[in-house]
């Protein structure tokens, strides 16, 4: 059974839900897994640029799927934006606590 991660709220107020499992686009396409390497994201609160050519649809990237995003730039985004302050992540994904 799937279970939804809390959505990922940054310290700057940006948010986005990450998910994985198998009924997601990532990979492994399992649920479980110890380790994912790509991810989806979904519904972030602002338009951003380091997802954009994930985007299902990139004119409405606050209303659209990004799938199989690399856990590393999961990372990066989180990073550009404080830090995490709440939320959950897949496994394999550093957790970047706001200071």
């Amino acid at each position: 059974m799937f279970k939804m991660n809390k959505k990922v709220v940054c310290k700057d107020g940006f948010t986005m839900s990450v998910q994985a499992g198998e009924t997601q686009y990532c990979q492994p396409r399992t649920s479980g897994a110890d380790r994912y390497t790509e991810v989806e994201i979904g519904f972030p609160s602002a338009s951003e640029d380091l997802l954009l050519e994930f985007a299902e649809d990139s004119r409405i990237p606050t209303d659209t799927i990004y799938p199989y995003v690399p856990a590393s730039l999961v990372s990066l985004v989180i990073a550009k934006h404080g830090g995490m302050v709440e939320g959950e992540l897949p496994a394999g994904i550093p957790i970047l606590r706001a200071d």
